[in-house]
Formats: C-alpha cells, sequence, structure tokens
C-alpha cells in the first residue's frame, strides 16, 4: 500500500466536507451520483481498492470478500453496525474492519425517544389531519393518545444508545428497566434508577414501552420472536431504532393489525428498503426510513472517523476503532 496515498473507494455520497478531506489525503474514489453498488461492482472495488469504505446498503459478505485482491488490506466502514460485513472471513483473509462507534449515540437515542412519544401521543395521525383540511376543531374525545409520564420503558440492549435513551427517559418521568448480556456498573444502574432483568421474557411481560437497542448479530436475529412478541401487554408500544432483523416483522405486523399490541415506531425494517404493506397499511404505527443517526453533525463526525481511522492504519498503527470477530 502507497503510505501516502492509498487508493480509497467509497461506495456512497458522503458529507462535502468529507469528501474534500478524503481527496485531500487519499486517491479517492467518489460515488457522486450516490446510486447503491451492485454485486459486480462491489466485487469490482474489492480488487481495485487497497481501503475501501462501504455503508449499510452494501452487503460485504464471505463470497464479496474471497474475490477480493492481495491489495486490499481495511475496510473502513462509515456506520457503527458491521453486520453487513463478514468481519471473520475478512479477518481470515488478514483485512482489518473498523467502525465509528460512539458519534451516533445521542442522535440515535433522541430519534427513539420522539418515536416513543410519536406513537404514544398519535403525532402523526394529528399531523395528518391537520393537512386534510378535515378538522372541525377541538373536541373533549378526539385524537386521545396516552400519557408516558410514570410508565415503564424496558430497554433491549444496554450499550451506548440504551443508556442514552434511558436518560432521556427518565426526564419524561418513564421506570427504566433493561436486558443487557450484563449488569451495567453499578453506578451507572444507580444514576439512571434502572432495574436489570436477567430474563428478557420475564421484562417483556410486564413495561408499557419497549425499545430494541442491541446491535443485529446472529444471536440477535429474531430475538423478539412470535412467542415473545404476544407476551407483550396489549397496551404496549415497541419501538426500534436498531436492525429490523431483531423483530419477527411478520408477527409484529400481524399482532398489531389484531390490536394485540397498542402500537410501534419502527425506524428499520427486516428487509428494507423493502417495507411490509400491510405494515403502511396501519395507523397505530410510525415508519420512518432508517433515519435515526441522521444529522448533519452525526454525518460528518462518522466521516472524520473513518479518515482517522485509515490515517492510523496507513501510518503502521493500530486504528482506534477496529472490529474483531468473535472469540479472537
Amino acid at each position: 500500500m502507497s503510505r501516502n496515498r492509498p487508493l480509497v473507494i467509497v461506495t456512497r455520497k458522503l458529507p462535502d466536507v468529507i469528501e474534500t478531506r478524503m481527496k485531500e489525503l487519499f486517491d479517492a474514489r467518489l460515488n457522486m451520483d450516490d446510486q447503491p453498488m451492485s454485486r459486480a461492482e462491489l466485487v469490482d472495488a474489492v480488487q481495485t481498492a487497497q481501503v475501501l469504505v462501504p455503508t449499510v446498503t452494501d452487503r460485504v459478505d464471505a463470497s464479496v470478500i474471497a474475490q477480493a485482491g492481495s491489495q486490499l488490506t481495511l475496510i473502513a466502514n462509515y456506520g457503527n453496525g458491521v453486520d453487513h460485513i463478514d468481519v471473520e472471513a475478512a479477518h481470515a483473509r488478514g483485512i482489518t474492519v473498523t467502525n465509528t462507534p460512539g458519534v451516533l449515540t445521542e442522535d440515535t437515542a433522541d430519534m427513539c425517544m420522539a418515536l416513543i412519544l410519536a406513537v404514544s401521543r398519535r403525532l402523526v395521525e394529528g399531523e395528518g389531519l391537520a393537512r386534510s383540511g378535515e378538522w372541525t376543531g377541538w373536541t373533549p374525545t378526539a385524537m386521545l393518545g396516552h400519557r408516558i409520564w410514570g410508565k415503564r420503558i424496558g430497554i433491549v440492549g444496554m450499550g451506548r444508545i440504551g443508556t442514552a435513551l434511558a436518560r432521556r427517559a427518565r426526564g419524561f418521568g418513564l421506570a427504566v428497566h433493561y436486558h443487557n448480556r450484563h449488569h451495567v456498573h453499578p453506578s451507572l444502574e444507580q444514576e439512571l434508577e434502572a432495574t436489570y432483568w436477567d430474563s428478557l421474557d420475564q421484562m417483556l411481560a410486564r413495561m408499557d414501552v419497549i425499545s430494541i437497542n442491541c446491535p443485529h448479530t446472529p444471536a440477535t436475529y429474531h430475538l423478539l420472536s412470535a412467542r415473545r412478541l404476544k407476551l407483550l401487554q396489549r397496551h404496549a408500544i415497541i419501538v426500534n431504532t436498531s436492525r429490523g432483523e431483531v423483530i419477527d416483522e411478520a408477527a409484529l405486523t400481524r399482532m398489531l393489525r389484531a390490536g394485540e399490541i397498542a402500537g410501534a415506531g419502527l425506524d428499520v425494517f427486516e428487509h428494507e428498503p423493502a417495507i411490509n404493506p400491510r405494515l403502511r397499511e396501519l395507523k397505530n404505527v410510525v415508519l420512518l426510513p432508517h433515519m435515526g443517526s441522521a444529522t448533519i453533525e452525526g454525518r460528518v463526525d462518522m466521516g472524520e472517523k473513518v479518515i482517522i481511522n485509515i490515517k492510523a492504519f496507513v501510518d503502521g498503527h493500530r486504528p482506534p476503532d477496529r472490529v474483531l470477530p468473535p472469540m479472537v
């Protein structure tokens, strides 16, 4: 690899300030029309690039990595989640993988809270009524939602984003409960007045709000299965800003349509960008186009992390945000 100007292929359009900096530092090939790469284009990229900068829309699986040229030594992911990259296959080929943790925490937690409020208070329905020209005025029983103050939120995954959501939830008067692989630090648990549940099943059955904040891994695929969704109380709502694959979307859709769950706020979908048309028909669901981290500040911060990881790697140092496969 040229230690000064490595060939860096970027799969999607990034903020202008980031692309300008990349062109200054690297031999950067940018995606100016912002169209997702086809599989053939992605294979060509790994056969050409010294550094690949993919995003969540790129499926860098084992078969793609198997076709990579020997010159590809770094996959600097633009994003925190790496479930679209076969990290184990990359590691076996001697390819380093990095991500951009931490910079999206507050933005995504904001969106979690926004969805909780939007579903509970029927904000999208109300906004649609106000725009329709059919609103006839205030009445005591119109557009009634539910108060969140005093309710219980169950957070599935108490990492950075789950913790940031817990702080917001406390400010809105929600009692914080969580399920995680391990207890958080006792001082943090005390600060948040959070209750730990070792049993996800037991927590789900007792919460008013459920927020999905765990990553998508083989272990969390359909973590909220049809069986577990049936444990939710009828008045409960569920919010997902993590990955669509964590929830059995077909089962969720059936239960929402049947009124077995009160509502949902979804920023991610199991087969995105495809969205189940039966979900789109429901008034008790708020649907967003994967925009939980979509702030200008967040996107620039992500790009800066990518640049730091590439620079560190090219200069012969361990990049700060290296991702290792499990058990390594």
